[in-house]
């Protein structure tokens, strides 16, 4: 989906390696470390009156590396840091459980909007690999990659819309362009 002349009614963000720095199967509070700028962005958001929400696989439930306990208290952290966030979607299930929410499926970004109350064209998606772009896409919503080292160069190349960073991504996703660094805009 392209630019919309509105701004969104809700920004949606991947967790892991988008809102904190990715620590593989964190079951650690005291590990979470927000990406830059992460919470001026957010308070960005916020005081617009846009809401915001984290959708989130974490597999690690299904492999038996975390417990659902653990992510709720790193989740817990990353709300305090972070929050207050309105919406939190997140995917138990393992790869080969075939559930409708596991990303790249758009389960979790349509329960999200459906919960927020609104259209999935009023919401945007921020996330950093292809299968945050392909849940944005199947869910019918704006998708923004903010690509990291462990993104592919595939990944980057097939998004709609790619941001140099965090701060740039919000920008793009609300029509502007941020105070001395433009977003690198839209692939297609």
């Amino acid at each position: 989906m392209g630019p919309s002349s509105n701004p969104p009614k809700a920004v949606l963000f991947d967790r892991d390696g988008t809102l904190i720095h990715d620590v593989p199967y964190n079951g650690d509070p005291g590990l979470v470390s927000p990406m830059p700028a992460a919470r001026k962005v957010l308070a960005g958001l916020r005081r617009q009156g846009i809401a915001t929400g984290v959708i989130t696989n974490q597999s690690g439930i299904a492999r038996g590396l975390l417990t659902r306990s653990q992510v709720d208290s790193v989740n817990l952290r990353i709300d305090a840091l972070l929050g207050p966030f309105d919406i939190w979607e997140i995917c138990p299930h393992g790869t080969e459980d075939g559930c409708g929410c596991r990303k790249p499926a758009p389960g979790m970004i349509l329960s999200a909007c459906r919960r927020l109350g609104i259209a999935t064209a009023d919401a945007v998606y921020i996330g950093d690999i292809g299968s945050d772009m392909e849940a944005a896409e199947a869910a019918g919503l704006r998708g923004i990659l903010v690509p990291t080292p462990l993104t592919r160069h595939q990944e980057v190349h097939d998004a709609p819309e790619v941001a140099t960073d965090l701060s740039a991504a919000v920008a793009l996703a609300l029509g502007q362009a941020p105070a001395g660094q433009a977003p690198v805009g839209s692939r297609r």
